[in-house]
């Protein structure tokens, strides 16, 4: 049903939105916790590979403001990741276009934390899901054309990282909802 709605909004040139509302402020507690218990999955995948870590680093060069989830460097090989985390997959443009935002203002938001930057990599870490899954497959080749690289790639890069940086997704079990009941999941 939804699908028809979008495929109507699309034929219109016209943009379809939901607004979904969830027991008042416990939807945001919801989302924020898993998009939380994400950033700490990635820190720990990160930082048990050597890499040093900052979490929600915020910028505002030229005008472009924003914040990179969690931002790494690899000390040894001067190469800095930006990584954007993902509960669920919204807009696909908007997704695609922040993460290219970031690794392009990567080098200058290294050098003003006194990181040296060789090479840049970015990488999409979203929650595991069929859904999810399932939205990126529908989306596949915009998605390969930004970040082709897939999840044993992008592992195998983090323990050995190596110029050039990598672009790809990771999909990654929510904390949450690995132990959450279905319902609240």
């Amino acid at each position: 049903m939804f699908g028809d709605l979008e495929a109507i909004a699309r034929a219109l040139d016209g943009q379809l939105g939901l607004d979904f509302r969830w027991r008042g402020e416990a939807l945001d507690r919801l989302i924020d916790e898993r998009h939380a218990a994400l950033v700490d999955a990635v820190v720990g995948l990160f930082l048990a590979a050597g890499w040093e870590v900052d979490v929600e680093v915020s910028f505002s060069i030229y005008g472009e403001r924003g914040s990179i989830d969690v931002f790494a460097r690899h000390a040894e090989t001067g190469l800095v990741v930006v990584i954007e985390v993902k509960a669920s997959i919204g807009e696909v443009g908007s997704t695609l276009i922040g993460i290219d935002r970031k690794a392009r203002l990567a080098p200058r938001i290294a050098r003003e934390r006194g990181w040296r930057c060789n090479g840049v990599a970015k990488l999409l870490v979203v929650a595991e899901s069929g859904t999810t899954r399932r939205r990126i497959a529908r989306h596949r080749r915009a998605f390969a054309a930004s970040l082709p690289a897939e999840g044993r790639a992008c592992l195998a890069w983090i323990r050995r990282p190596s110029l050039p940086g990598i672009a790809g997704i990771l999909f990654v079990e929510s904390p949450i909802a690995r132990g959450a009941s279905r319902r609240q999941a």
